[in-house]
């Protein structure tokens, strides 16, 4: 309720204040040749943002000599810090935290224009427009702060995009950017294989052993495959080839989680989770031949690098949200959801992950390492 208040008082606020801007604030006024320092908002998840990488490089390609701050999600943003279409980053700390503290930090780079590419509202269109930047653009923009945007008089929805890459790199047509490439952006850090190979070694990982990766936890439940068929898919994985190692991902705060799947198979599988910074997490899975994983983060991570997936989805779209290029490389297991109303962020059991059997994961998986390394493996 608080919280309804509070986004209530300052869209009226807000209201009040663009009435008397006299700045001419829509698109038709834009000047590309004006532009000298740029906001991109990317504020949300790890995928989420990965998704935005696209539109960020056409941004930079068209804008070469302009300033561009990226607003990313303090929780991820260390995975981004290398990005070379970037000069900086502004952290958003999440709902209401610190919402004047970047408004004002906003105003100190004195943004000619600020692209919200995936971004958290209510706060993120009003933090652009009392950060100071002139030009709003937002793809969709049909949520009630809309009139504070440049692109206003077009509404664009998400059902108007068929893939959320899609979604981003149309903000970016409509400051003027030709899209010449839509293949997400992610290096590999400094540092980050020297990490990751000490620490399979410590866990007696070598280059001689085939590693597959499980990321077994996910944003919310809806999307998590069920954690014994986890175990049971990793037991059947490691007795067809002595090679085969297991490495689960997931967050520190999945710690726990993971350590009790790995118990479960028992041999030769290592728990990654609060073990690697994110920021190395390229690094890991790049050596992965191939990842189990729901939709996440890391399975976005996985294809930005070129790790093969098997993408384990029920309640979100893999049209969507799935890989957007590189489609022959990865596999897709998609069921439908069994709940009417889907409780989608409020689901305490993903009834409809049960739909996806351990046979045809394993047989997935098998699949990759035949076609991928010609191996011979009987199924």
């Amino acid at each position: 309720m608080k919280l309804r208040i509070r986004e209530s008082l300052l869209y009226f606020l807000l209201k009040l204040i663009k009435k008397f801007d006299k700045r001419q604030t829509d698109l038709k006024y834009f000047n590309p040749e004006e532009v000298k320092n740029i906001l991109v908002v990317s504020s949300t998840a790890i995928g989420d943002t990965l998704m935005s990488t696209p539109a960020i490089r056409a941004i930079r390609e068209r804008y070469s000599h302009a300033k561009i701050i990226a607003h990313f999600n303090v929780k991820n943003m260390e995975l981004f810090e290398n990005n070379p279409h970037i000069d900086g980053i502004i952290p958003y700390y999440g709902g209401w935290k610190k919402f004047f503290k970047t408004i004002r930090e906003f105003r100190k780079h004195k943004f000619d224009v600020a692209i919200i590419l995936h971004g958290n509202e209510p706060q993120a269109t009003p933090m652009a427009y009392l950060g100071g930047a002139r030009f709003i653009v937002k793809v969709p923009n049909s949520n009630r702060f809309r009139f504070l945007l440049s692109n206003s008089n077009r509404i664009y929805r998400w059902d108007d995009f068929i893939h959320g890459v899609e979604v981003r790199l149309k903000s970016a047509e409509l400051i003027g950017c030709d899209i010449k490439d839509n293949r997400m952006v992610l290096p590999i850090q400094n540092g980050g294989e020297d990490f990751v190979k000490k620490f399979l070694k410590q866990n007696n990982v070598d280059d001689n052993n085939i590693i597959i990766g499980f990321q077994v936890g996910a944003s919310t439940v809806s999307r998590m495959w069920l954690p014994e068929r986890f175990v049971e898919l990793g037991k059947k994985l490691i007795q067809i080839d002595s090679k085969i190692k297991i490495v689960i991902t997931g967050s520190p705060d999945e710690y726990s989680y993971c350590k009790k799947i790995a118990q479960d198979i028992e041999e030769r599988t290592v728990v990654s989770a609060g073990e690697i910074p994110l920021k190395y997490m390229p690094s890991l899975i790049k050596k992965f031949r191939v990842l189990v994983t729901g939709d996440t983060g890391i399975m976005h991570v996985a294809i930005a690098i070129g790790t093969p997936i098997i993408g384990l989805f029920a309640v979100s779209d893999p049209n969507r949200s799935g890989p957007y290029y590189d489609t022959d490389k990865h596999l897709i297991i998609k069921k439908n959801r069994t709940c009417e109303p889907c409780m989608s962020k409020g689901c305490k059991y993903p009834v409809c992950m049960e739909s996806i059997s351990i046979e045809e994961v394993y047989k997935a998986t098998i699949r990759f390492l035949e076609e991928n390394y010609e191996i011979r493996y009987s199924s």
